[in-house]
């Protein structure tokens, strides 16, 4: 398999899983806005660097349930339930008004990096969902489990989770400007997301059947 093509696959899906404004990309941003776009680039890097061995540790438990394809079958189906939800959540029942964002109070300005490294460690979420989302690819015959493409796909969610958290720093002042639509637009985006991986989950359970 093409590793350019792992790479931007992992890219992709690393951009998609941090599209939500959640806590590390609104950091950044208000990093970067407060204490100048270096602080925020550095921030950022410090995210990535946890992002690598979250991904890495991700793609390794995918490779051993890989070989235990009755595991898989079960948690396939509980992924399904679980995206079929949030797509519910996302499409009908999310609110419209975006909550108000907690500041977090930053105490020290030489210690982005530490922060970057902490916040991100203690965000788990991109272990399942990278984990889930690299069996799937498996299962289309896009990614296999060797060590070249492993280092190749983790390298990509790396730079997509950077890509993602810089977008958030430079566009920063028209996400606040526009947060009712942004916030709108974001819920049917995520919805469709999550609903069109909802679709490719039940066609990859109907194929095994």
């Amino acid at each position: 398999m093409d590793i350019t093509f792992i790479f931007f696959l992992g890219l992709f899906i690393a951009l998609v899983g941090v599209i939500p404004p959640g806590l590390l990309n609104m950091t950044a941003a208000k990093i970067s806005l407060k204490e100048g776009h270096s602080r925020g680039i550095v921030f950022s890097i410090g995210v990535c660097v946890i992002v690598i061995a979250q991904t890495y540790i991700a793609a390794i438990f995918a490779r051993y349930l890989s070989n235990h394809p009755e595991v898989i079958d079960i948690l396939q189906r509980v992924a399904l339930v679980i995206f079929i939800l949030i797509t519910i959540y996302f499409l009908f029942i999310a609110k419209k008004h975006p909550k108000q964002q907690v500041e977090p109070k930053m105490r020290s300005k030489h210690s982005r990096f530490f922060q970057g490294l902490f916040l991100s460690s203690i965000n788990v979420f991109p272990i399942p969902y990278q984990a889930y989302m690299t069996i799937t690819l498996a299962s289309f015959g896009w990614l296999e489990f060797d060590q070249i493409s492993i280092i190749s796909y983790v390298a990509g969610a790396a730079s997509g989770t950077f890509v993602m958290l810089y977008m958030y720093m430079f566009f920063f002042d028209k996400i606040k400007k526009k947060s009712f639509t942004s916030q709108k637009n974001m819920n049917y985006f995520i919805g469709g997301i999550t609903g069109i991986i909802s679709i490719i989950t039940i066609i990859n359970i109907v194929k095994e059947l």
